[in-house]
């Protein structure tokens, strides 16, 4: 039987609308810090947050991107929603916190959320991903290549762990590599970042 379009649209509107609700503002506004979108890479994400203000809120910035992804999705996949509808919703949640209408458009790297997401769907595929980056980004000491990387190997994890979502992971990976086009530039000519300088 056919899964109805018009649920999977409202969980879809659910997902853009709740995720555009950014984790980064409102922890730098319970810190009493600058609001991320005023001070270094102007990016109200997890890396950030890290660069100008250390571990501690950017945790709690990821834990909180994580978490507004992984209840949507929760809910959705304890429905039995299909694969399809569960990809739906996880690509609408990546843009809402993206492009957040309210925000005029100006939100995160995708990546926060991307876990968040990928830890509901595919357990494993994420916490690998998670290991990955976390290796990457003390090698290399630069969070968008960590990001980069590990999104690049999560449809491939995919492919071995669980199957059927391979083609949802890869749509998650395509939004993230759309969101650090800037930052591929950066990279190309050496001047992403080094996680080590605090702004």
């Amino acid at each position: 039987m056919s899964t109805p379009l018009w649920p999977a649209l409202g969980w879809m509107l659910l997902g853009y609308v709740g995720a555009g609700w950014l984790g980064a503002i409102l922890v730098c506004r319970l810190a009493g810090v600058a609001d991320p979108r005023q001070r270094g890479s102007k990016n109200p994400g997890v890396s950030n947050v890290l660069r100008l203000y250390g571990p501690r809120l950017a945790a709690a910035t990821l834990t909180l991107d994580a978490a507004k992804a992984a209840l949507v999705l929760g809910l959705v996949k304890a429905q039995g929603q299909p694969v399809w509808v569960q990809g739906a919703v996880g690509l609408a949640v990546l843009l809402g916190h993206s492009y957040p209408l309210w925000h005029r458009f100006r939100g995160g790297k995708a990546v926060a959320c991307a876990f968040g997401t990928l830890l509901v769907l595919v357990p494993w595929v994420a916490l690998v991903c998670a290991a990955c980056w976390a290796l990457l980004a003390w090698r290399l000491h630069t969070a968008a290549a960590a990001s980069l990387l590990s999104a690049l190997a999560a449809p491939l994890l995919t492919l071995w762990l669980a199957p059927d979502y391979t083609f949802v992971v890869a749509a998650f990976t395509l939004v993230v590599f759309v969101r650090h086009a800037f930052n591929i530039r950066r990279l190309r000519s050496g001047e992403e970042p080094d996680l080590r300088r605090r702004r």
